[in-house]
């Protein structure tokens, strides 16, 4: 008798659903992708996922629910032994951090290519329809989403229209500098997906790599990287185009010079926004200190930073620190020459400013929910 599949409540649209999708796709788990739409959902599965109607969030036979991309990837991989979190010192803090710029570091360009190009729209409509909740009110339709992320949302993550240029000048030197380092290698660390790979497919496949403008980008200049998010949503290695075969993370601890360059071009806007963020989040954890075990919000202020072109207004997002915290604890219990070859690495990256970027609040989960501890 066959097993009932897992429920992977996501859409095609979704950032977030990436991760998880693309995780279950290569851990050879077997699910079904649903809409999270259904009066199924909004009366069963929700109250169980904090009554934040997130995707993705999964739904296991024996009725069960994990609601969010990062705790279903963290579920399967503590339950399979972490195969695919790198254990040598330089590699593991490396996708670690990659882990935490998938979620955060590509929001700007997202929000940009999707919500800036009226070319989009019957795309979009057309995703929008089949997760237009049971039961859900006029705001929930296409039209108006599209209206609301455009005017309101799509400024509030730091991406108004006058920031277009600098956004997609910025953009387009990531994709170029992750375009080069994936001539050489299938994965970011060698010839298996990571944690890392599994944080960067959120973006890059969601939103980057099928809405129809910036897949144009990826079709036109950047073969490898466009290869690398076919490569996360199919089963098999699909390593083929590569002299080395091999199905492991490269030897020796190595993190080659192109990834260097990935997270340099990276650091230019993550590390000055993520400084800036932690600095408003604890000014409003001092200012109003929330009860231990409340619902940690979506965003608390807004970040002032600096990029190349622009000067940036962006929601300030606990989320992202709930993520560099384990990179940041992952440094902290390195020593001797393991701390100092990773301290080089991320001194190279330009990323070291983000060691001390903390919050004065940790950050746990309860009930399906982030909530400050």
């Amino acid at each position: 008798m066959t097993a009932t599949p897992l429920t992977l409540y996501a859409s095609p649209m979704s950032l977030w659903s990436g991760r998880a999708r693309s995780y279950l796709i290569k851990a050879h788990i077997d699910y079904r992708e649903e809409p999270h739409a259904s009066q199924h959902f909004m009366e069963v599965v929700l109250p169980k996922a904090g009554g934040r109607r997130g995707i993705p969030t999964l739904e296991f036979p024996d009725g069960r629910v994990i609601r969010d991309g990062v705790a279903i990837v963290d579920h399967f991989e503590a339950e399979r032994g972490n195969p695919h979190t790198p254990a040598t010192p330089r590699q593991r803090i490396a996708a670690l951090l990659f882990d935490v710029i998938g979620a955060e570091g590509l929001v700007r360009p997202c929000m940009h290519y999707r919500w800036h190009f009226p070319e989009e729209d019957e795309f979009l409509l057309h995703h929008f329809r089949p997760i237009t909740p049971w039961g859900g009110t006029a705001e929930m339709t296409g039209e108006a989403r599209i209206r609301i992320n455009r005017e309101v949302v799509t400024p509030l993550f730091g991406a108004a229209a006058e920031h277009s240029e600098a956004i997609e000048a910025l953009y387009a030197d990531v994709v170029d500098a992750l375009d080069a380092h994936l001539a050489d290698v299938p994965y970011l660390f060698g010839g298996m997906p990571s944690i890392g790979d599994f944080g960067l497919i959120a973006p890059l496949y969601g939103h980057l790599g099928r809405d129809p403008v910036p897949l144009r980008i990826l079709q036109t200049r950047a073969f490898n990287l466009l290869r690398w998010v076919e490569r996360m949503n199919r089963p098999e290695p699909d390593i083929g185009e590569y002299a080395d075969r091999s199905e492991t993370f490269l030897a020796d601890d190595t993190v080659p010079d192109t990834l260097i360059d990935v997270l340099r071009a990276f650091a230019v806007d993550f590390v000055p926004e993520t400084v800036a963020a932690a600095h408003t989040i604890n000014a409003a954890l001092e200012e109003t200190p929330p009860p231990a075990g409340s619902e940690c919000e979506r965003g608390y202020g807004n970040a002032e930073f600096d990029m190349p072109g622009a000067s940036i207004s962006a929601l300030a997002q606990p989320f992202r620190f709930y993520l560099l915290k384990r990179v940041q604890d992952a440094v902290a219990n390195l020593d001797g020459t393991d701390r100092e070859a990773v301290l080089a690495m991320l001194d190279e990256a330009n990323m070291t400013p983000v060691l001390d970027a903390r919050l004065i609040r940790d950050i746990g989960r309860q009930d399906n929910l982030e909530v400050w501890l």
